[in-house]
């Protein structure tokens, strides 16, 4: 490891270590003192049936089914950590990774494969929970996140006390720290107060660049360059990461302004099924982050505290099996929609140009009709 870089594990919140025994830490054991038995097993459950959806997803691209897929094995206690500290009034800008956090969203996990199968469009889904669609440009939704979150203080849903306080969260990669966008979300939070949260999931590549070609320091130091409250997280920690996140909600949401947080992980696959991960990192690298397991650290915690009976491991692993074939039946049952939804929730209120738009190609596609009467 880097000592003083961007791979530094210097300085990060843990609750949990790599062999499962719980630490203390002075700040941030108030905000997991919420996490009973029953709390820990969700997230043990919840990180293990989204890492079988993960399979199972790889699998039907690998099949031909999906034209990409974008696997988050390892980063399983970031997103479900986080995805737990979430309230109902709080509002998630996801990257295309963020399985997790939108199965603790309640968002049905199939439906995320339509993009990927080429049937969704894009826009905005006023139905899903929270949580916005996958944007596959990297760093762009960062802009979109902090524009939610400063109208969301301007409509008063910040700052009150109440539980109708909301905030956003944004997450996004290491690489996408260095895009333009990302920097300039950051400016726009800092200097308008805005409630949004800023995740960065360290996963330590940006496709094949390691993080020490990104920067030479942690990049949670790049938050106080913004005057943006920052904090380090073991990204394995699935305690860890739900105690700091709530820390930074309960900030956002108070009216105290944006938070950044890097949950320092690793990517165990590949950065996408058209990745070949072998051509830049090492097996011992592999195998050291293999020992340091996310759902392994958890289920090591709650087996030493005998709290995860084996009807629990049962029951978990049917579910798996069972989201894996209603996954597989609802993909190769999907039929393309229509091509005029590309008009469809492109904003949340009616728009003149989209109107505008839909008119011209409906016009477009009847003169093809009306070629055919006259020929």
């Amino acid at each position: 490891m880097d000592a003083h870089g961007p791979l530094s594990d210097e300085g990060l919140v843990r609750l949990l270590t790599h062999t499962g025994e719980r630490v203390s830490h002075p700040e941030y054991d108030a905000y997991a003192a919420d996490l009973d038995a029953t709390a820990l097993r969700r997230m043990w459950h919840d990180m293990t049936v989204v890492r079988g959806f993960d399979h199972e997803a790889t699998s039907l691209q690998r099949q031909g089914e999906l034209g990409l897929w974008v696997p988050s094995l390892g980063q399983e206690a970031a997103q479900i950590g986080s995805g737990h500290a979430l309230r109902d009034s709080d509002y998630v800008f996801p990257s295309y990774r963020e399985h997790g956090v939108a199965f603790t969203r309640g968002v049905d996990l199939p439906e995320i494969l339509r993009i990927f199968r080429g049937l969704q469009h894009g826009a905005w889904d006023p139905s899903a929970h929270g949580f916005h669609l996958y944007t596959l440009v990297i760093g762009a939704h960062s802009l979109h996140a902090t524009g939610y979150a400063m109208a969301m203080d301007r409509d008063g849903l910040v700052g009150t006390g109440q539980d109708t306080d909301g905030a956003v969260v944004c997450y996004f990669g290491d690489g996408a720290t260095s895009q333009g966008d990302v920097s300039e979300a950051m400016v726009f939070a800092a200097v308008h107060h805005a409630p949004v949260v800023f995740f960065v999931q360290n996963n330590q590549f940006a496709i094949s660049e390691p993080a020490t070609r990104q920067s030479r320091v942690p990049l949670a130091q790049r938050g106080a360059g913004f005057g943006i409250p920052s904090v380090r997280v073991d990204g394995n920690d699935a305690l860890a990461c739900y105690a700091v996140t709530q820390w930074a909600l309960r900030q956002a949401r108070s009216g105290a302004g944006p938070v950044l947080i890097e949950a320092f992980t690793y990517r165990m696959g590949a950065h996408t099924t058209s990745d070949d991960p072998t051509k830049y990192r090492t097996k011992a690298d592999e195998a050291y982050w293999a020992e340091r397991d996310p759902i392994a650290r958890l289920e090591a915690y709650l087996r030493s505290i005998g709290e995860l009976p084996d009807d629990a491991v049962d029951a978990a692993a049917a579910e798996v099996k069972d989201l894996g074939r209603r996954t597989r039946e609802a993909v190769k049952g999907w039929e393309a929609p229509p091509v005029g939804t590309m008009f469809e929730h492109v904003y949340a209120e009616p728009h003149a140009t989209v109107a505008a738009e839909r008119a011209w190609f409906e016009r477009y596609e009847r003169s093809f009709a009306d070629q055919e009467a006259h020929a």
